[in-house]
């Protein structure tokens, strides 16, 4: 017997129809995209095996960055998440700058996901990318507009494909290693060796870094989730742990394998599934049609993590309006508390972002997308300090629950210390120095209006 979805109180509450193992595929749909597949090769040369040391530090800030959100999530349950806790903290300027922060980054990302996949279908079928664009969001629109139960069904089993992809490549990846499989014996450590642990040293290490750094974001779009869960403390306390210890796995076991198993000259970024290293690892294994299958596994990815982003920015922007950051009629909910006009809206605005991406006006294309590069900075940075601030809050309130941060008065100043390590490194790089002054130039366009906004809301009720 199934659990009732609890009702929808009012005309801008959401249902609470999601369960756990929802929460925790959408969590890992929109994780696993096209940047682990097409993405992992860049790291690795850059390091070399020591890569996983970049991915470990990457994993650190991101379980620490998670964990915060979810003792925050369970205490106070919001779908405008870190937007709503920024506001808490700092005041209704820095919820607004914030909130609309993050929308801006899923309609972009929405954008990029939703191009790459229709340039792939396009080629299969000999037609225009822009006609298997047009068809996948209208697909992804009816199912946003369904009940969001029926929607994390839905997304469950389209994100399942991946994360059971991944588990079959894992396997494949062993048994090549262990020489199991017909096509060599044992390779053991000798392509480590060849090159050395850490052939380029610890500059290749941070240069590394900084092609892996956004590797785990989409990962919070299950806090954003959570609160239309039906038991939000448990609900994220329990897709959080699931979704870490699964990415860990995933990332480091696949760049691990994909190491062990492939020459370092042979391991490079990836413009297309042929380049791939997980390509190249199905090819060692004399699989027929790798490319053919690396290109409907990021299809796939891409489609799924498109879906969820429509999602995501669908509930921020309802969320905002609510909190009146934001024009009121797009915080409005039919009968089943889902947010029809939020999701026209993003949706909407994803088709602008498809059409500058074919339009390509010189420059204006390559900044966005490069701000969209930096906004997960940002974004730790200001659930660090936002934690500082409410944490001792909920503790005087007695509104902590049992999801609980590690040593909170140390560990969220350590991940800001490694956030701004990050920032370092990219602005000892070119292409790093574009991305954050693309970052400062939206984070400064956004506050400003945070600013001017809740200064005129602020006298317009005071009127």
């Amino acid at each position: 017997m199934s659990t009732p979805v609890s009702p929808v109180a009012d005309s801008t509450a959401l249902a609470r129809g999601l369960k756990t193992r929802h929460l925790t595929m959408m969590g890992l749909g929109s994780a696993i995209g096209a940047g682990l597949f097409l993405g992992t090769g860049v790291g690795i040369a850059a390091a070399g095996p020591a890569v996983l040391i970049a991915y470990v530090i990457a994993g650190f800030i991101t379980v620490c960055f998670m964990q915060m959100l979810a003792e925050m999530v369970a205490a106070r349950p919001s779908s405008g998440t870190f937007s709503t806790y920024a506001e808490q903290a700092f005041g209704r300027w820095a919820g607004f700058a914030i909130g609309w922060l993050y929308w801006f980054m899923m309609i972009m990302i929405m954008a990029v996901e939703i191009t790459g996949a229709s340039a792939i279908v396009g080629q299969w079928f000999g037609i225009s990318p822009w006609i298997p664009a047009l068809v996948a969001i209208a697909f992804f629109t009816v199912i946003n507009f369904a009940a969001v139960k029926n929607f994390g069904e839905f997304e469950f089993w389209f994100a399942l494909i991946k994360v059971l992809v991944i588990v079959a490549f894992l396997g494949i990846g062993v048994a090549l290693w262990l020489g199991l499989l017909p096509s060599g014996g044992f390779v053991g450590l000798s392509n480590v060796s060849e090159v050395g642990f850490m052939p380029h040293g610890w500059a290749g290490v941070a240069t590394a870094l900084l092609a892996v750094a956004f590797a785990f974001g989409g990962i919070e779009l299950v806090t954003v989730a959570a609160a239309e869960s039906e038991d939000p403390e448990a609900g994220v306390h329990s897709a959080i742990r699931s979704i870490i210890w699964r990415i860990s796995i995933f990332y480091i076991g696949s760049v691990l394998l994909i190491v062990l198993l492939l020459p370092f000259n042979e391991i490079g970024g990836a413009d297309s599934a042929a380049d791939s290293p997980f390509t190249a690892v199905l090819e060692l294994a004399n699989i027929p049609g790798a490319v053919g299958i690396m290109e409907a596994v990021i299809v796939v990815a891409l489609l799924s993590a498109c879906n969820t982003q429509i999602y995501g920015s669908s509930r921020f922007l309802q969320n905002l309006a609510v909190r009146g950051d934001a024009p009121q009629a797009f915080g409005v909910t039919d009968s089943r508390g889902v947010p029809m006009r939020a999701v026209v809206v993003s949706v909407f605005f994803g088709f602008v972002a498809v059409a500058l991406q074919y339009w390509n006006p010189p420059g204006l294309l390559p900044f966005l997308l490069n701000a969209v590069g930096g906004c997960l900075i940002v974004l730790w940075i200001a659930v660090a300090l936002s934690f500082v601030r409410l944490h001792p809050k909920l503790v005087e309130n007695g509104e902590i629950t049992d999801v609980r941060m590690w040593a909170p008065s140390v560990l969220p100043w350590i991940m800001v210390v490694l956030a701004g390590g990050v920032i370092a490194l990219m602005l000892a790089d070119a292409n790093g120095r574009f991305q954050m002054l693309a970052v400062a130039v939206v984070v400064a366009v956004v506050s400003i209006a945070g600013v001017l906004w809740t200064s005129f809301a602020g006298k317009k009720a005071t009127q």
